[in-house]
């Protein structure tokens, strides 16, 4: 596969995910939304585990990683997709561009790692003046509930950081690709336990864009995605990788502008602007280290 390709093919899926996840619960609900995307996951991702003829280990330490991994999963993708519906789709990639400098702080905090030295502390400064400046006034975001839309988005960048801090400590050596799918395997019966008691049945009719959605997510954002973002990591340095959560928060907001009507105020610009400016200071080393290298 051209590594090229395999990166545009990240920045695409990953800036699309947002509004891809607002569309999908249209109609539907985001209970049902999540449950169907992440079964398609299931089923796509096991077919590839046959077809490639990847064992799926069950030693103690890939269980735990799948337990994580699912745990993870579950909180992250219920608290987005909740969130999502109440804010504006861009916001989503510019929160989750914070992902990085939360896990650099969880894991210096519990795993006693070092490297958070002036810059890093700057980036992580920047990153929260930036989420200030879009929480003021956030209920003019996208309506009503809007603040606490943004909350459980941030609160889902918070679960999705600890659960790689906490996947690196466990170190397990597993397949990405069987690492996936026993991760979705453990967070599909939580799913299923929300859309009981949220939904608790079909809906009576699926909109033609949620359907595309929800079949999109399923296997681009769930599988596709994720196996070239494996991909892209193996064959370039870290530099270059951590310019895609620089890329596509800006694409997501531009997208969100253009293809579903969201009026983005010079406000969320700035603080969007100003997250992204932590993130290059945070990343800033590596970012150096790597072009020194080429």
């Amino acid at each position: 596969m051209s590594i090229p390709l395999a990166y545009l093919g990240i920045v695409l899926i990953w800036s699309t995910t947002p509004l891809a996840i607002q569309w999908s619960s249209q109609g539907i609900g985001f209970a049902f939304a999540v449950l169907a995307r992440m079964s398609i996951g299931v089923v796509v991702a096991s077919m590839l585990l046959l077809a490639w003829r990847i064992r799926l280990p069950m030693h103690a330490r890939a269980r735990r990683a799948y337990l994580v991994g699912g745990v993870g999963v579950f909180g992250a993708m219920v608290l987005t997709y909740w969130g999502a519906a109440y804010i504006h789709s861009g916001l989503v990639s510019v929160l989750f561009g914070l992902s990085p400098l939360m896990a650099g702080a969880l894991a210096a905090l519990c795993l006693g790692e070092r490297g958070i030295g002036r810059r890093q502390v700057l980036g992580m400064l920047l990153g929260c003046a930036g989420l200030a400046v879009i929480f003021v006034q956030g209920d003019s975001l996208a309506g009503e509930h809007a603040l606490a839309g943004l909350g459980a988005v941030l609160a889902a960048v918070l679960i999705y950081s600890a659960s790689l801090v906490w996947l690196k400590r466990i170190d397990d050596d597993s397949p990405p690709l069987a690492s996936t799918v026993g991760s979705l395997l453990v967070s599909l019966p939580l799913f299923a336990l929300v859309w009981w008691f949220v939904d608790g049945g079909l809906p009576d009719a699926v909109p033609w864009r949620s359907a595309v959605a929800v079949a999109y997510l399923g296997v681009f954002g769930s599988v596709i995605g994720f196996a070239l973002y494996y991909y892209v990591i193996k064959h370039l340095d870290s530099g270059r990788v951590a310019l895609i959560t620089l890329i596509t928060p800006v694409l997501a907001l531009l997208l969100g502008h253009l293809l579903n009507g969201e009026e983005v105020a010079p406000r969320i610009w700035l603080g969007s602007a100003t997250i992204l400016s932590g993130l290059v200071v945070h990343q800033w080393q590596t970012l150096i280290r790597d072009i020194g290298r080429r």
